[in-house]
């Protein structure tokens, strides 16, 4: 081997033995952030929708689609609505990470919530923000209106004493807001026949005359609600009390169904049609990893962002009208958009880099001033290879002085010493000590011949 090449070699093997330390330090650190920040999120995450065919399983199959290109599986979990999302989510044991769920339903107090999560039995929650508008969908027969009013129209939910009328399964959000309408209308539930039947049934015995009126809260999207639209004989309740009902109740917003807007060729509707709609939020638990928070609000931005038949283009995803705490991630997300690394770089490094960089400055601030350490030690490390021989060199000079060794064996053991000072390999910059030393024995040598020389004459 080329002995510049060897020195080079041995130059940076003393180095990394030297910096060996410092560098597992550094390794051990960032492991432990590695560790603690959990930075990769689960490849799998479980979203709760809803019933078939209506808006929130609608919707669900979306955001699965847009997740699977970043590698992430969305397992959707058919359920019978809101209601029973919100449980899902509460339950620690559901397996349940983000769900669909209407504004309004929520029956406990922030108090309760609250003892609840300090108690261990439910999880704490977050929102995501509001995503769209749920209208609340009145289908009735125009044949039991003429049969029960003697009018094809209902014009009040006041008139509703009497119908046979469809508020949905038990888990969905439909039944708690219609307890709350036909309160704020003085009607006592007992003086109408309440059906609870999942919404493709209640449909067909709707088209078979079998029940009066049918009650969604569904986003237009649903194919249900598209369907009755645009049926004969099935008209649509308008709320033209729609603003009362938002004052009186804050999750509620008036919103207005236009003329034509469902088939501009037919004109359907051939009215402007008043309905009121609470809101629809991405709820979560807030144990779900903060990277998939992020991409279901990229999500939610492209599937939701653009204009619909209740809103303009912009308006969702919103973070207004949220019952629970926004999420961090919502919050950094409304504020500031898609992190600007992932507009750069895959989802996997900008999410590792973005949720790293804070650590790797701490731990940069750390090891700066431990890393001026390593020049001395270097340069200890490498002089105690040349300054240890100085001892043996000392002991053989007081030998000599004080003539406790023949002068031909003292010579002898100059002779070792300087060929094993000879084997010492150091680098190039320091072997200038190294010459040092070796001038030094043969400076010993020379006063122990003179020494001997003097004492034979």
């Amino acid at each position: 081997m080329p002995k510049v090449l060897k020195h080079t070699l041995l130059s940076v093997r003393d180095l990394l033995i030297t910096a060996g330390p410092f560098l597992l330090l550094a390794v051990v650190l960032l492991l432990a952030a590695y560790w603690l920040l959990n930075p990769t999120p689960p490849k799998k995450v479980v979203l709760a929708t809803g019933a078939p065919q209506g808006a929130y399983a609608e919707f669900g199959k979306r955001y699965a689609e847009r997740l699977k290109r970043f590698g992430i599986q969305v397992e959707l979990r058919e359920t019978q609505g809101a209601t029973e999302n919100l449980a899902l989510l509460r339950d620690p044991h559901s397996g349940v990470d983000l769900a669909f769920v209407q504004g309004g339903i929520d029956r406990q107090t922030r108090q309760q919530r609250q003892q609840a999560i300090e108690a261990g039995r439910e999880a704490e929650l977050v929102s995501l923000g509001s995503l769209f508008y749920e209208p609340v969908w009145l289908f009735y027969r125009e044949a039991s209106a003429r049969r029960l009013l003697k009018s094809p129209t209902l014009s009040s939910l006041a008139q509703l004493p009497g119908w046979k009328l469809n508020i949905g399964a038990s888990g969905s959000g439909v039944p708690v807001l219609m307890d709350k309408l036909l309160d704020a209308n003085g009607i006592d539930p007992q003086s109408l026949e309440l059906l609870g039947q999942p919404q493709t049934p209640a449909v067909v015995d709707l088209l078979d005359g079998r029940i009066d009126a049918v009650v969604f809260a569904s986003a237009p999207e649903a194919l249900l609600v598209q369907m009755l639209l645009q049926t004969p004989g099935i008209a649509l309740f308008d709320f033209t009390q729609a603003e009362a009902y938002s004052r009186r109740f804050p999750f509620m917003s008036p919103v207005l169904l236009p003329r034509g807007v469902v088939n501009l060729a037919r004109d359907i509707p051939d009215h402007d049609v008043h309905l009121v709609a609470p809101t629809a939020t991405l709820v979560s638990k807030i144990s779900t990893h903060p990277a998939l928070l992020q991409l279901f609000m990229q999500a939610a931005k492209r599937i939701h962002g653009d204009a619909g038949w209740f809103h303009r283009k912009g308006e969702f995803p919103t973070p207004a009208n949220a019952e629970q705490p926004l999420a961090d991630e919502a919050q950094r997300f409304y504020q500031s958009g898609r992190p600007v690394l992932q507009r750069y770089l895959p989802f996997w490094l900008a999410n590792l880099v973005d949720r790293m960089w804070p650590v790797l400055l701490s731990i940069v601030a750390v090891l700066i001033p431990l890393s001026r350490l390593l020049p001395p030690v270097y340069e200890f490390r490498i002089r105690s290879r040349i300054f240890r021989w100085y001892g043996q060199l000392r002991a053989i000079e007081e030998e000599a002085q004080e003539r406790e060794r023949p002068p031909r064996e003292l010579v002898r053991a100059l002779g070792e010493l300087d060929d094993r000072v000879g084997h010492i390999a150091v680098p190039l910059s320091y072997t200038d000590e190294l010459y040092a030393l070796r001038s030094h024995i043969n400076l010993v040598r020379r006063q122990i011949e003179a020494a001997s020389r003097s004492s034979s004459a």
